[in-house]
This record gives C-alpha cells, sequence and structure tokens, in this order.
C-alpha cells in the first residue's frame, strides 16, 4: 500500500489537530470539515479498506469509536451525527487508507447530506446464506 496522508499524518510528518491517541489508533480533526467537529478516526495499520484491517485494529477502532463520538457532541452542541466510512473509489473513498467520519449535524443544515434509494431485498435467504457460508 503507498503511503497516504494518514499515514504521514500518523508518522508526525504532517500537522493535525488530533484530538486522541492510542498504540493502534489517531483520530483528528478533518481540515475540510462538512461541520464543526468533524473528526476522522484512523488505524495505524495501513490497509485501504475495512476488509483488509486486522481484527486488533479493528477492534481498537470500535473501542474507541463511541467515546469521541461523545466529546464530540459535548464539545460542539451537536444533538446528531452522522459516522460515515467509504471503501473503495466506486464507494467515495478519497483516501485509501481506512478511515472513519465523525459528523456532527446541526439544526441549521450543517452537516452530512444523503440521498437514500432503496430497493427491494430478492432471493434474501440464498443471499444470507451465501453471505454466512463466506464468513
Amino acid at each position: 500500500m503507498a503511503a497516504s496522508i494518514f499515514t504521514r499524518i500518523i508518522n508526525g510528518e504532517i500537522p493535525c489537530h488530533k484530538v486522541y491517541e492510542d498504540d493502534r489508533v489517531i483520530a483528528f480533526l478533518d481540515i475540510n470539515p462538512l461541520s464543526p467537529g468533524h473528526t476522522l478516526i484512523v488505524p495505524k495499520e495501513p490497509a485501504e479498506t475495512v476488509d483488509k484491517l486486522s481484527d486488533e485494529s479493528a477492534s481498537a477502532i470500535g473501542r474507541v469509536l463511541p467515546r469521541i463520538s461523545r466529546a464530540v457532541l459535548a464539545a460542539t452542541g451537536a444533538k446528531a451525527f452522522n459516522i460515515l466510512q467509504n471503501n473503495g473509489a466506486g464507494a467515495h473513498q478519497a483516501v485509501f487508507h481506512v478511515h472513519f467520519h465523525i459528523i456532527p449535524k446541526f439544526e441549521s443544515g450543517q452537516g452530512l447530506g444523503i440521498g437514500w434509494k432503496p430497493g427491494k431485498l430478492e432471493d434474501g435467504a440464498a443471499l444470507a446464506s451465501r453471505i454466512a457460508a463466506a464468513i
């Protein structure tokens, strides 16, 4: 995996507004925020997408995600927020190092705006069976 901007931040080559760090995870403010408090949580392990992330790094993210979310809400006064995580260019991933966005949503409309076009589940039993078998 090529070194990303996040790798350079993790290595201290690029400054950031850090809000949290431990052995496996770093969290810092997004420099192009959708709203005040928009925070990125990044594993230190260099993996491009979640499916390539180790169980240990995934667990570390899961452990701190609620804690950092609570802190963002407390610091910004936001009452709602989105957690966004994209995998692959086709899913709008722009930096190819796993990262999670915590994006506060405000009554003013600041925050993440999404369109949701639900489809219909076709042959759910067969699909669920294939997924379960792959696990």
